[in-house]
């Protein structure tokens, strides 16, 4: 029997146990997205409270148009290398594994966090008044994105992080070219979901060139774009699960799978409110299909709060992997906790951690197991 808190090994990557905190935004950058002094004590504390894997929040990889906030952290050029390397030794001295996320926001930003630019996204965008929010992205934008992506990859190495992971799930850019919602293109980067993947899978294929064979390289992937019945037509799971046989292929070593879209809902990715082990594991049945169709490892997010819960995902087969965000915000040493006997996660899923003066938790100490 797999245990949660035994090791695993992940391609090239040997990690001390099967907890894995999953991306999170900070907003702990300064207003040109380098690593702050509170970031680095916020990955300090989640270093030292037992957890195997630390994927940062999403860092972006294109200025102006990849930005997604303000306060976000950079690795679209070399400044950052120094930062990054920074929080990289002070999380390996724990042990820890250090994997970097990038990300593009795509149309998900404003011009005012870009400089003042227009969003870019697969096609043009209008709003009801006809006024045109967002541009389509030209073919040679897209080849000069997959060397951004590449070079992004080719820092966070250099950096000594453990890995990358492209956020291919919420929304942000890749997710946008995936899903038939958001990508109505016309060309051979749009239509059917053969043609859906292509940029993606561009991107995985710069990004491997770039940092050679052994270097790890995760995707996460969105299970479903979340959005209401109305909102027409939308990601299915079959192709989903089409999208993780090719990125497997393509030589990616873990998929994590969540859902949602931030623009749309938040509340699909970060559901508020579980308190019984049935309201748990949302994405669950998503990661199971993709993992009985790849053989590359699987890390299962969304809502884990009980041991019982995550012990048994891995048991079934479900999952490699147990990614947590709210839990880790709640309580930094919860596997420390989970470890020496505490049954479940404190975390009530308020969602209150979500702050862009900087994510905490507020509830009381006092309430804390």
């Amino acid at each position: 029997m797999k245990n949660l808190f035994s090791p695993c090994v992940i391609g090239k990557m040997a990690l001390k146990n099967r907890f894995v905190r999953s991306a999170t935004e900070d907003w702990l950058g300064t207003p040109d997205g380098r690593i702050t002094a509170e970031k680095m004590a916020l990955y300090e504390q989640l270093a030292t409270g037992g957890v195997g894997t630390i994927i940062t929040g999403h860092a972006y990889v294109a200025h102006p148009h990849g930005r997604a906030a303000q306060k976000q952290n950079g690795i679209w050029d070399d400044k950052y290398v120094e930062g990054w390397r920074e929080l990289a030794r002070l999380v390996h001295k724990h042990d820890v594994r250090l994997v970097l996320q990038l990300a593009h926001a795509g149309r998900q930003t404003a011009p005012e966090i870009i400089e003042g630019e227009m969003p870019v996204a697969p096609r043009d965008l209008f709003d009801e008044t006809g006024a045109r929010t967002a541009r389509a992205l030209t073919e040679a934008e897209l080849q000069q994105l997959a060397q951004d992506y590449a070079a992004a990859a080719r820092r966070a190495k250099e950096a000594g992080c453990d890995g990358v992971q492209l956020h291919m799930a919420h929304g942000y850019l890749l997710a946008q070219f995936l899903s038939p919602y958001t990508n109505r293109r016309e060309d051979e980067y749009g239509g059917s979901w053969e043609k859906r993947v292509r940029f993606p899978l561009e991107v995985v294929a710069s990004v491997r060139q770039e940092v050679g064979p052994d270097f790890p390289l995760w995707i996460k992937l969105n299970s479903t774009d979340g959005l209401p019945e109305t909102m027409q037509p939308q990601l299915a799971l079959a192709e989903v699960v089409q999208y993780a046989k090719q990125f497997a292929a393509a030589s990616v070593d873990a998929i994590e799978l969540s859902g949602g879209t931030i623009k749309e809902n938040r509340l699909v990715m970060a559901k508020p409110g579980i308190r019984t082990g049935k309201d748990e594991a949302y994405f669950q049945a998503a990661a199971a299909a993709v993992k009985a169709a790849v053989e590359v490892p699987v890390i299962l997010v969304g809502g884990m709060r009980s041991r019982a819960v995550m012990q048994e995902a891995i048991n079934e087969g479900k999952a490699d992997l147990v990614s947590m965000s709210r839990a880790f915000i709640c309580e930094p040493d919860l596997v420390k906790r989970l470890a020496a006997g505490q049954e479940k996660a404190s975390c009530v899923s308020c969602n209150g951690c979500f702050n862009p003066q900087g994510i905490r938790c507020i509830l009381p100490d006092k309430n804390k197991a």
